[in-house]
Parts: C-alpha cells; structure tokens; sequence
C-alpha cells in the first residue's frame, strides 16, 4: 500500500486546497449577503435568494466533500505512516486541524443562520472572521515544511504579526470603503 503514498498525499492536498477554498469565500459570500440586506426591498429580495443560492451550492458541492475527502485521505495517510503520530509537529498540526473543523462547524451554524434569513453579524465582524481559515492556513503549513526545524518562538511571533497585520488590513480596508 505504501507505493500508493505520493497518490494518497497528492489527493489529500488536492482536497485540503479545495477545502480552504470554500472556507475563504463562504464567509465573503456572508459580507455580500449582509450588505444586501442594506439595500431597497426589490433588490434585497434578488440578492438574498442569489446569494443564499451561491452560498448553498459552495458548501454543499465544494467546502463538505473537500473537508470530508481531505480528512479520509489524512487518515489514509496517518495508517500508513503511524509513526508521525510521534512526532511533535503532528500533534500540533491535528490540535490546529481540530481548530480548522471548529471553526468550520461554525461557518456551517452561520450558514445555516444565513439559509433562514436569520442574519446577526456585521459585515466587519464577517471580515474579521474571514482572516480565521488564513491563521490556521499558515500555521499548518509551516508545522508541515519545517517539521522538526521549526522554531516555536518565531513560530509563534510569525502567526502574532501575521494576525495584527490581517486586522489593520482590515481596518485600513473599513477606512477606504467609508471614504
């Protein structure tokens, strides 16, 4: 089995970039459906039904099968490779995985919510949430690349600025919008 490895990991990560896909732009679909919801009824009415349409086919067609043949082609890979399991910078990858299942969990509630035209979040707070997918995005894959070389301090100072930085992007970008 293990000369099906490369196909097993190349499906996996296949998989993994689609599910990251949808878990960008669903909660972009939500800011979209937010600010619909600010304009004149005719036009509200056509854009709620389109938007909820676009965000049902994205995660029904592309975010959950992603997340479900990402995490079957993960185990695939931990059977045959069981000693990563040892390893530290796999432990912490599958704490930051569960945070990924977390927080896509949520986007499925708000999506729901959103389904039922039961609409409580800001567009700000959407755009913040958004950034969400990219924290984890980054950590796993340095824990990936680096492995074992991977230096926690930096690591850990590197996903810190990374998230100042994505909120004063996103105030900068909350500051041109109003202008």
């Amino acid at each position: 089995m293990t000369e099906y490895y490369n196909y097993i990991k190349a499906l996996h990560l296949i998989f993994v970039i689609t599910w990251f896909a949808g878990l960008f732009y669903i909660p972009r679909l939500f800011i979209y459906h937010i600010e619909a919801q600010q304009k004149p009824v005719v036009e509200r009415e056509i854009l709620s039904t389109q938007f909820k349409l676009m965000e049902k086919r994205l995660w029904y067609i592309i975010t959950w099968p992603s997340a479900v043949l990402a995490t079957l082609f993960a185990i695939w890979l931990l059977i045959l490779m069981p000693q990563w399991l040892q390893q530290p910078w796999m432990l912490i990858k599958l704490g930051f995985v569960l945070l990924l299942i977390v927080y896509h969990l949520k986007n499925h509630l708000i999506f729901k919510r959103f389904q039922q035209d039961d609409i409580k979040y800001s567009s700000n707070y959407m755009r913040i949430w958004n950034e969400g997918a990219t924290l984890i995005l980054f950590a796993v894959v340095f824990l990936v690349i680096l492995k074992g070389t991977f230096n926690w301090i930096f690591g850990v100072v590197g996903i810190i600025v990374l998230g100042i930085l994505l909120m004063l992007g996103i105030k900068l970008y909350k500051r041109i919008r109003q202008k």
